[in-house]
């Protein structure tokens, strides 16, 4: 189970996504967790797809 302030790490560039911080990149605001993230949402710095992405906390 994960939590809602449990930070992403993106396994091909290394780019990790910080719920509290959101990405205004992309229009994603503060406070979303990354299983609420869009389908369509890729890694801002390299568009790797969600499935590339691993919990880092």
């Amino acid at each position: 189970m994960t939590t809602a302030n449990e930070r992403y790490i993106c396994a091909n560039c290394g780019y990790i996504y910080a719920p509290s911080a959101g990405d205004s990149m992309n229009n994603i605001p503060p406070g979303t967790p990354f299983e609420e993230l869009p389908p369509e949402w890729v890694c801002p710095m390299c568009y790797a797809s969600q499935d590339q992405f691993d919990p880092l906390d």
